[in-house]
């Protein structure tokens, strides 16, 4: 194996945009709902973690395989949430994996001055496979808190099983997202981006993952 695309979806109550992913991935009821990869470019698979399945041990190997390299859009959520998932399983030492076999295809959309979401640089691109519009509205249901009402019997989270054809599309929208990714990575393969580029990008990796000391 050389390379592995990946994109997850998550819950957290802690809200992404205004605290960061460090934060978020640290609430107690944070958890990764589905995990969708593709190893070389084969057919994406989807793990439905939120119904009980397991990502396979070899997969789980990868991650921490310094030797291959990872995938994502926005890598730094994949790579800080994973952390916490492997952390969570004692399958992670240390409390970050380490970015240095990790590569972000946002930071491959900025080196060019393509747009920075996976909507807008497949938009850009005129990729075959665009992400699934629907996506927002799903991550809204199933991947943050809701308001308890009389119709939803009083929860404060929907589940896979409160709406079990939102959840088959939630699925679909992550598997496409691995697709889009890796249509992008294809797009751009004539392009790469220099090797001290992505030094740098790891430093900033590791500057991100220690934070700073306070004597508080």
């Amino acid at each position: 194996m050389q390379s592995i695309d990946i994109d997850i979806e998550t819950y957290s109550p802690v809200d992404l945009a205004k605290s960061g992913v460090y934060r978020y991935a640290e609430a107690a009821e944070f958890e990764i709902l589905l995990f969708g990869y593709s190893v070389d470019g084969s057919p994406v698979c989807v793990i439905d973690l939120a119904s009980g399945e397991m990502i396979p041990k070899e997969i789980l190997d990868v991650l921490t395989d310094d030797s291959v390299i990872k995938w994502a859009m926005n890598a730094n959520f994949e790579r800080v949430c994973l952390s916490r998932y492997l952390s969570d399983a004692g399958l992670l030492a240390s409390r970050f994996l380490n970015p240095v076999s990790w590569r972000c295809s946002m930071v491959w959309s900025a080196y060019l001055g393509l747009p920075l979401s996976l909507a807008d640089v497949g938009a850009a691109l005129g990729l075959e496979k665009q992400k699934l519009t629907e996506g927002k509205e799903l991550i809204r249901y199933f991947c943050k808190p809701c308001e308890p009402t009389t119709a939803n019997a009083g929860r404060t989270r929907n589940r896979p099983s409160d709406a079990p054809e939102k959840w088959e599309l939630f699925k679909a929208y992550n598997l496409r997202d691995v697709e889009t990714e890796m249509e992008i990575q294809e797009k751009l393969r004539g392009y790469p981006v220099p090797d001290d580029v992505w030094e740098q990008y790891h430093i900033d990796q590791e500057i991100n993952d220690r934070g700073i000391a306070v004597d508080m």
